[in-house]
């Protein structure tokens, strides 16, 4: 028996992996470490999306090479030499290898490097696992995704899509319910494209779960625009149902259809208008949130000016920001990249823009009282979430898990502020 360190670091997908390693631990007769110095064995759960997080991922990796090492997720699957570069001596487990983990645990624990990328049949749906957070429930729906967008590994790491079978997320959410969580977080590479492979779709399986009769809350993770045409009516139908946060996460990453095409996105600027167009017409109160890439390597000025433009008219409530960065084994990565200087200077406009976005956004909800369900600790206290998945922050003193009627005094940027009205 084994004391073991897990941590993870990138999307909800990789921290669902994490609880799920966490879980198979257990069930191995192992048990989990608090942290890496009392740890037997370590286990880093990567992310490789941009080059900043796989540089983090390098250096973390390289700090823990001491000690018997399993690096799992993304980025061994798409950049096992570089990883090796950094700890020749660390066990590789892949983010569709899960089947495989006692297996690389007890071979790495006995000295012995094992590489284990190669995916197996065991479906995420049903496995153990250890929470980080004992409010949410993460489910993950499908591995894979259907597109080939140029600037993205994800591909390379997870390969097409899986989806999982409805009845068996569904019969995981009861469990997760059970075992306490108030909130449960539907996700995958991209939620869009769920079911197209086994003859069903997102609006569906959103509506199986809110059928579930106790009480709790959905949250409906990421989806690419280019399968939003597909499925728009339908999913707009499945969130007037109480029990689903108001809450899109839709990735545009560029306001101009030629860069759109050349990331092989799949999708126009238009499909994200009128998404957004018709849920704020459907419900007003809707959290949208949104992604930007800055300094694709064919973005000119013009085609950046697009992208300020997309933003000022839809008004997204979130907006997560990168600076487009190339990465091994992309298409774009062989293409002229941009100067550095002159990606940090569009970078800068657009976090300004977003900036004030985001304020007169959080601004409007000053004197909403409502319901809000306290699922988040964070190093500043508990934090909460309304219907539309507004994170509200509170100076009375509340438990995780609690839900209590709460008026907005005032706003950040990044939050509400409120206090318990009841």
């Amino acid at each position: 028996m084994a004391k073991i360190f897990v941590e993870a670091y990138g999307c909800s997908a990789s921290f669902a992996d994490s609880e799920m390693i966490s879980g198979l631990i257990l069930n191995g007769g192992h048990t989990l470490s608090d942290n890496s110095s009392d740890s037997d064995l370590n286990i880093v759960v990567t992310c490789s999306v941009k080059d900043s997080t796989a540089n983090k991922m390098m250096y973390r990796i390289n700090s823990l090479k001491s000690k018997p090492l399993i690096v799992a997720g993304c980025l061994p699957k798409a950049e096992k030499e570089n990883v090796e570069k950094y700890s020749e001596n660390a066990s590789l487990l892949g983010p569709n290898s899960l089947g495989k983990t006692l297996q690389v645990i007890n071979s790495t624990l006995g000295g012995t490097k094992q590489i284990a990328l190669d995916d197996t049949d065991l479906s995420k749906v049903g496995l153990p696992k250890v929470r980080l957070n004992p409010t949410v429930g993460i489910v993950e729906i499908a591995s894979g995704c259907m597109s080939e967008c140029t600037f993205c590994q994800t591909k390379l790491s997870k390969g097409d899509l899986s989806s999982y079978r409805l009845g068996d997320i569904v019969r995981q959410v009861q469990t997760e319910i059970k075992e306490g969580c108030k909130e449960v977080w539907l996700t995958s590479t991209d939620n869009g494209c769920y079911g197209f492979d086994i003859g069903t779709d997102l609006p569906s399986l959103v509506n199986a779960v809110s059928e579930i009769p106790e009480d709790f809350m959905v949250r409906v993770g990421m989806m690419n625009p280019m399968y939003m045409p597909r499925i728009k009516e339908n999913l707009i139908e499945s969130f007037d149902n109480k029990k689903v946060f108001r809450f899109l996460h839709i990735p545009v990453q560029s306001g101009s259809d030629k860069v759109l095409n050349d990331m092989k996105r799949g999708h126009t600027s238009g499909t994200f208008r009128e998404i957004v167009n018709k849920v704020k017409e459907r419900f007003g109160d809707f959290t949208i949130s949104t992604d930007i890439i800055v300094g694709f390597p064919t973005e000119t000025e013009k085609e950046f000016q697009k992208t300020v433009e997309l933003l000022d008219e839809t008004k997204p409530d979130v907006v997560n920001l990168s600076k487009y960065s190339a990465r091994p084994g992309t298409d774009a990565a062989e293409l002229d990249q941009i100067d550095a200087s002159e990606v940090k200077r569009r970078t800068k406009i657009i976090f300004e823009q977003i900036s004030k976005l985001s304020m007169e956004s959080n601004q409007k909800w000053i004197g909403w009282k409502g319901k809000v369900l306290f699922d988040e600790m964070t190093d500043e206290g508990i934090k909460g979430r309304n219907f539309a998945y507004k994170p509200i922050a509170v100076e009375d003193k509340v438990e995780l898990g609690q839900s209590h009627i709460v008026e907005i005094t005032g706003a950040t940027v990044k939050r509400l502020v409120g206090k318990i009205a009841s």
